[in-house]
């Protein structure tokens, strides 16, 4: 059978369960007990995963197995977990999704639980949850005071503001007295140690003045202080939670089991106890584990998701495969020549961990404006409690209130939510027109973007092979096609079944269905043999483009040809880039002819083609070192080590899921369009943090002249720094 174009990565089909003759997308199904102990789970990775009629159809489609208990699909993550009865295999359930329309990979349960948590996140909402109940007590006490109670009435209210106060500050300050201690061990001072004493400094003086019988007390300024610092802070992790590690999702997709063949038979053992010279069975629709060369068997090869080929390989006694390609048609022996930590696969997560870590060191705006603010403050409130110690006669008293509202009106509260804000505003508003921002610093690094690197299957077209002109075709050849098709596991057969069924013809009754890996599948139809597969197997001239050709008895060969779609908006989003001024490149791992005409349909001069995961790594580095700033649009694996290492990177939500954690922003729908605004938008939001660290900067110019002279209480001084940091979130607002 001629092969196949699939996705460069793993882009998605044409969705099976959308088609009219979805199986099993409209039924339902009895579902069993959840009472499968945990070690029965089996994670698998479903790419084409992308509807909710896909969850029906995967979910209904499994849990008919009688030895299914539940098929739960996470359509976010595109993985499905299933629980059994301590039967099944995951080898064994993959032609079972198969049959469904879906490909599956299996995933190492394991390896998925680190990361399926987010306790930081939960810790935050937590303390910022107690934070807001103390905030509300505490200034309906204020209110008391203020109506003017005073004398024993005031110290009585005083006191049980301390009592929520003073644990509420001490519980909720945590995540900045832990920071701020971590930065001054290590020599640093950071935005929260300025931020630490002010909140010790208002509690304390505020639990001395409340002790002592003085009129003020701000402990309602002290816990509305954590309150909008945690708000801030909160703000800050979310967006970085979603950036899950690539390398873990590397490690997740490498097949934990392998069937390795022994004197004594066949044996399943972890793929890490594997060796040089060790034999293993590779079953038609598995991944394999690890590197080495066929033995015995002939199949075809999916390497979409390891080199980004788009044309399955035939793989014959003497073929070199590598680990994490996956075998569609034949059973394969595979002599193993590297596994584990030293196989292909392995190589790739090193490289993407690497290049993460290079990544990780960009610092923010908010940090470089930290450094250079927080010795300023300190040295500020230092001076005003000298000063102020020496000019009122040694009232340390007075000289510890005016310290304290002056730390406390230059408190980085507003500058901490300057960022927030903003990548929170633009974030929701790039959400709405098809985009995920999952790292705090990609729209800065996207403001930055004068060069694009641009991947080619699975993200500017769609991967999804598309017969062409089938209503020129006859009705019977078009209905044996169908019933051969269907009988294939091969991507391209399955392709052209759903095609055919879409124009309404049913299957013919063909008889005695044999697949022939590396060939395609034969049988009897009215006595006559018929078959669908390679040009040559079938008789056929060699096809001037990706094919398969049918064959019914003696009758001339019926050539079935097919062309991969381009993404919609793929031309405007070169159009619009080129128009930007920037420099686009071309970087594939599929063949030069396929790579040449997508480039000149495109317009895009610069291409390269046949590049392995290595080599666009290396190419997009090589642009880094020569000071471009690179974003990089892939969906596969052969494209993580590349997302990483780029300045910004976007991956359509149709890639593997190693390739969307790799990556800093996640493009939902198919269209491409929203990448040009991604670009609009992060220019928009950096100058909107410029105008927020400005207003800061205005705000402290004009309040800490107050404060330096005594006007300010550290009440009047809270309230200050809320107008400010309601000032620049109102300011980051206005991107939406």
């Amino acid at each position: 059978m001629t092969p196949i174009p699939t996705a460069e990565g793993a882009g998605s089909p044409a969705c099976p369960a959308c088609s009219p003759v979805a199986p099993l997308a409209r039924r339902t199904a009895a579902r069993r007990p959840a009472d499968a102990a945990p070690g029965e789970d089996i994670f698998l990775s479903v790419p084409d995963a992308h509807c909710a009629a896909c969850i029906a159809t995967l979910e209904e489609g499994l849990s008919r197995l009688p030895a299914v208990r539940t098929a739960r699909v996470n359509l976010s993550l595109r993985r499905v977990r299933i629980r059994h009865d301590g039967s099944l295999t995951p080898e064994a359930l993959i032609p079972v999704i198969a049959r469904l329309g879906y490909r599956a990979h299996p995933l190492d349960a394991e390896t998925l639980s680190q990361t399926g948590t987010d306790p930081v996140g939960r810790d935050l909402l937590m303390r910022l949850g107690v934070a807001f109940f103390a905030m509300m007590n505490v200034m309906l006490l204020s209110v008391a005071v203020w109506s003017g109670a005073s004398d024993a009435t005031r110290d009585l209210f005083h006191l049980i503001s301390g009592a929520i106060a003073i644990p509420t500050v001490a519980f909720s300050g945590q995540p900045f007295f832990r920071s701020a201690l971590a930065g001054l061990r290590r020599g640093r001072i950071g935005m929260d140690v300025p931020i630490s004493l002010a909140l010790v400094l208002a509690s304390g003086i505020s639990l001395y003045e409340s002790l002592n019988g003085g009129r003020h007390a701000y402990f309602d300024a002290a816990v509305m202080l954590t309150f909008f610092l945690l708000g801030g802070r909160y703000l800050d992790h979310r967006t970085r939670a979603a950036a899950r590690s690539a390398a873990q999702e590397l490690a997740a997709l490498e097949v934990p089991r392998a069937l390795r063949l022994t004197p004594a038979g066949q044996e399943t053992v972890p793929v890490r106890d594997l060796v040089p010279g060790d034999r293993i069975r590779i079953l038609p629709g598995a991944r394999i584990p690890a590197d080495g060369i066929v033995e015995d068997g002939e199949s075809e090869i999916d390497r979409s998701l390891r080199t980004g080929e788009s044309l399955p390989a035939r793989a014959t006694p003497g073929s070199v495969l590598g680990a994490g390609e996956t075998n569609l048609t034949g059973p394969l022996t595979l002599r193993v020549t590297a596994a584990g930590r030293d196989s292909s696969l392995s190589r790739i997560a090193a490289l993407v961990a690497l290049a993460e870590e290079a990544r990780g060191r960009h610092a923010s705006l908010a940090d470089r404006a930290a450094r250079a603010y927080s010795p300023l403050v300190h040295l500020l409130a230092f001076g005003a409690f000298l000063v102020w110690l020496q000019k009122s006669g040694g009232d340390l008293r007075l000289a510890a209130n005016i310290a304290a509202a002056t730390l406390i009106i230059t408190c980085p509260c507003a500058l901490g939510l300057a960022v927030p804000a903003v990548v929170t505003a633009a974030s929701g508003h790039l959400f709405r027109r098809g985009l995920l921002v999952k790292s705090a610093t990609a729209l800065e690094r996207l403001a930055e973007v004068d060069t694009v690197v641009l991947d080619k299957t699975g993200t500017l077209t769609l991967g999804t092979p598309e017969p062409l002109d089938l209503s020129c075709h006859a009705a019977e050849d078009l209905q044996v096609a169908l019933a051969l098709a269907q009988g294939s596991a091969h991507p391209l057969a399955q392709a052209l079944a759903r095609a055919i069924s879409r124009l309404g013809h049913r299957p013919a009754p063909v008889t005695g269905l044999t697949e022939r890996p590396g060939h395609g599948i034969e049988g009897r139809w009215q006595g006559l043999p018929v078959r669908l597969g390679r040009a040559d197997w079938v008789g056929a001239g060699p096809a001037a483009g990706t094919a398969t050709c049918l064959r019914i008895g003696d009758r001339p060969p019926v050539t079935f040809a097919f062309a991969d779609a381009l993404r919609p908006g793929a031309a405007g989003l070169v159009t619009a880039l080129q128009a930007r001024g920037l420099s686009l490149h071309l970087v594939s791992g599929d063949a030069a002819p396929a790579v040449a005409d997508l480039a000149a349909r495109l317009g895009i001069g610069d291409w390269i083609a046949g590049a392995s995961p290595e080599d666009k790594a290396a190419f997009v580095r090589a642009l880094g070192q020569r000071g471009r700033r690179v974003l990089m649009l892939g969906d596969g694996l052969n494209d993580t080590a590349a997302l990483a290492a780029a300045h910004v990177s976007i991956s359509p939500a149709s890639g593997l899921d190693a390739a969307r954690a790799a990556s800093d922003v996640v493009l939902t729908g198919q269209d491409l369009s929203p990448v040009e605004d991604a670009l609009r938008i992060a220019g928009q939001a950096v100058r909107r943090m410029r105008q927020n660290f400005a207003l800061s900067a205005l705000y402290n110019i004009l309040a800490v002249p107050f404060a330096l002279a005594g006007l300010a209480t550290p009440l009047l001084a809270a309230v200050a720094m809320s107008v400010s940091s309601l000032t620049v979130t109102l300011n980051a607002l206005r991107l939406r």
